[in-house]
């Protein structure tokens, strides 16, 4: 996933998951894919923006805590937490902040 995500004026909350993975795949990319799917059709979702070179960074946005909650006891994404903590991490930090300012830059296009 490249693209940054479109967020809203703040203020709304990231959720910034911070990981050392294990070696080998053992579905983790599927997975994965399939937690961004479920993640954008919950109510409250608002993007996510990830990375991984050694240590990977997935940031998801949202538009309340109550919404963060609801998504950390999704059914289906509990069973990836506990899989990810029995065999796809070495460890992982998880911090939710809330975002008071954003702003950015973008290029104009030159075609």
């Amino acid at each position: 996933m490249s693209d940054i995500a479109k967020t809203p004026q703040p203020p709304y909350y990231a959720v910034i998951f911070t990981s050392e993975r294990t070696e080998g795949d053992h579905g983790y990319a599927e997975t994965a894919d399939e937690m961004v799917e479920l993640a954008s059709i919950q109510p409250g979702f608002l993007g996510v923006e990830s990375a991984r070179e050694g240590v990977g960074i997935t940031v998801s946005y949202w538009d309340s805590l109550e919404a963060i909650q609801n998504w950390k006891q999704n059914e289906r994404h509990l069973i990836a937490q506990r899989k990810g903590m029995s065999e796809w991490y070495l460890r992982y930090k998880t911090r939710v902040c809330r975002v008071e300012r954003d702003y950015g830059f973008e290029a104009e296009s030159k075609n």
